[in-house]
């Protein structure tokens, strides 16, 4: 079990590194426009997302249920153990054209300290058609199983042009 609860972002700081991104977690409140959309439908639209920082990952996004086609949401059986946040589980999501398996998860009762993140659905962008942060796209960690969201402009202090394109 951590000894440590999540670090708040200092007022005004917004941006992360994959490098410098403290463990425990940090979590970010956001109030940019997050969108996820599977086989051309929007699942997920808010401006109420939570980011989470995490050591040697891109930021993940978690979005309230309530800004979520939850009639779109598929529990699986699958679960997955974070030493921080707890346990997570996987959804897929159902559309028009079939299910899109594993492409969410959540934590229904996270660890303490990562209450904020109760209920929230997160979303990986590989398993996505298109994710969005304030109409930019995003683009899925290298090994697409991480659920972060690499943001083309977003500051990566130490990367320049090896991730970003800066």
């Amino acid at each position: 079990m951590p000894s440590s609860p999540p670090q708040s972002d200092p007022a005004g700081s917004d941006q992360g590194s994959r490098r410098d991104s403290p463990q425990p977690p940090r979590l970010v409140p956001s109030g940019a426009e997050v969108v996820v959309e599977i086989d051309g439908e929007v699942v997920a639209r808010t401006t109420s997302a939570i980011r989470v920082l995490e050591a040697g990952h891109p930021p993940a996004w978690y979005i309230p249920p309530e800004d979520v086609r939850l009639d779109r949401i598929v529990p699986e059986a699958s679960t997955t153990f974070c030493p921080w946040k707890g346990t997570a589980y996987a959804y897929g999501v159902r559309t028009d054209a079939g299910v899109r398996e594993s492409a969410a998860w959540c934590y229904p009762e996270p660890s303490p300290g990562f209450e904020p993140i109760a209920r929230y659905l997160a979303f990986y962008p590989s398993r996505a058609d298109r994710c969005t942060v304030d109409g930019v796209e995003a683009q899925p960690a290298p090994s697409g199983d991480t659920g972060g969201w690499i943001i083309p402009d977003e500051v990566e202090p130490g990367l320049g042009d090896q991730e970003t394109g800066a």
